[in-house]
């Protein structure tokens, strides 16, 4: 008998003991209401969960900037960890859901990443802390990273909800439970690649196979536009691939006006739910980085990160061309070092480069108005011929930067 309370003893002192580990590692149980809405419409409840109860946030129609509000804090043991886990139940629709955590107390340096709400069965979603992007320019806004500038531990809050640049402000609602730290996650690891760095796209086009291409990008690729209404350099250099390797292009644009590099980052996740593994990622953006003080340096930071990420959720499968930041009518050199910093970038990670830049300042040599719009910054047909006519000489060159 007296062997047996022992026993029993033993067990719920080990029990405790791993329970007070999972403490440990607990950021929220999400089984209390304490997340504020900042618009009225929007309504956070407690309901059953994946362990006892959960938090589900629903947002109504036109939800741009509608955010849930917490004092969820960073502390020494999250510099100790990979990175954090939650649970995730969606409503079934094709929109994204949004995680925001604020640095240091400075609303100047965000954070912001994208997750999927479509299934409707509880879901664990592992993020490492550098999966977190940096959404803003500025000198503080940096990677995570527990060794260097910023520190999780120093992140002061978290918010739930979505920003202006996502375009997708549908009702929506999902519900989440339990967010932990992470010890460890496992991310893909893909290496430059072997070859030229868009060797495998004109492979396929010399073979007249079907290829995907995605064209992340601001105002300048997007088709909602004003200025792109008739003509747009996607749908241009998807006629000249067609025309000249008898290949058909499937041409995927998620690019949004307005927007930096860094929310086209977060944004990813959209365009990857229609195509997981695209043969050709283009990447143009700074126009509206240089607005927002993005300068050459940390531009060219970014545009590695963002090869990075790009190859490694597309499992490597996806080759990248870095497009040179565009000069305007009124900014012929102003943003020079912008293009020095995509150049940079791409040679830095073996990706492939259409200096559109060049091709610019070349065509407009005797006339650079002819190449823009009336507003002299968005491109004229001429200027979409132009740039789809440098992405593919891009490709059918497709020679590695020499190191």
């Amino acid at each position: 008998m007296r062997r047996a309370i022992v026993t029993v003893c033993t067990s719920l002192v080990t029990l405790s003991l791993l329970h007070a580990a999972d403490d440990a590692t607990l950021i929220d149980g999400f089984d209390q209401l304490k997340y504020r809405a900042l618009n009225d419409k929007s309504k956070a409840e407690l309901v059953d969960g994946k362990f006892g109860k959960a938090v589900k946030f629903t947002f109504p129609d036109k939800c741009q900037n509608a955010f849930f509000t917490s004092n969820t804090r960073g502390s020494a043991a999250w510099d100790d960890a990979a990175g954090f886990s939650f649970w995730v139940k969606g409503d079934g629709s094709d929109h994204f859901g949004g995680l925001q955590f604020i640095y240091n107390e400075d609303f100047s340096v965000r954070y912001d990443y994208m997750f999927p709400i479509k299934n409707t069965e509880w879901t664990k979603i592992s993020v490492a802390w550098s999966d977190l992007v940096p959404v803003l320019p500025g000198a503080k806004s940096h990677l995570l990273d527990p060794k260097g500038t910023n520190k999780p531990s120093k992140l002061s809050a978290l918010w739930i909800g979505k920003w202006w640049y996502w375009r997708d402000y549908a009702p929506h609602s999902f519900t989440l439970d339990e967010m932990r730290l992470e010890k460890s996650i496992e991310r893909e690891k893909v290496a430059l690649p072997d070859g030229a760095p868009l060797a495998r796209t004109l492979a396929k086009l010399k073979e007249g196979k079907p290829i995907t291409i995605v064209t992340m990008g601001d105002s300048l690729t997007d088709t909602q536009h004003s200025a792109n209404r008739q003509v747009v350099w996607p749908a241009l250099l998807q006629k000249q691939i067609k025309d000249k390797y008898k290949s058909d292009v499937t041409v995927i644009n998620p690019a949004i006006g307005g927007t930096q590099l860094r929310q086209g980052l977060v944004l990813i996740p959209r365009w990857q739910a229609q195509a997981p593994e695209p043969d050709l990622v283009t990447i143009c953006y700074g126009f509206n980085d240089w607005d927002s003080g993005m300068r050459g340096e940390q531009f060219a930071e970014t545009y590695r990160d963002a090869i990075d990420r790009v190859r490694r959720t597309t499992k490597g499968k996806s080759d990248v061309l870095i497009l040179t930041t565009l000069p305007a009518v009124e900014r012929w050199t102003t943003m020079a070092e912008m293009g020095d910093a995509c150049r940079k970038a791409a040679k830095d990670r073996g990706a492939g480069l259409a200096d559109t830049e060049h091709a610019f300042k070349t065509a407009g040599k005797d006339d650079k108005e002819r190449l823009y719009s009336k507003d002299k910054v968005h491109l004229s047909a001429t200027g979409h011929e132009v740039m789809a006519r440098t992405v593919l000489e891009a490709i059918e060159a497709s020679k590695r930067a020499e190191k």
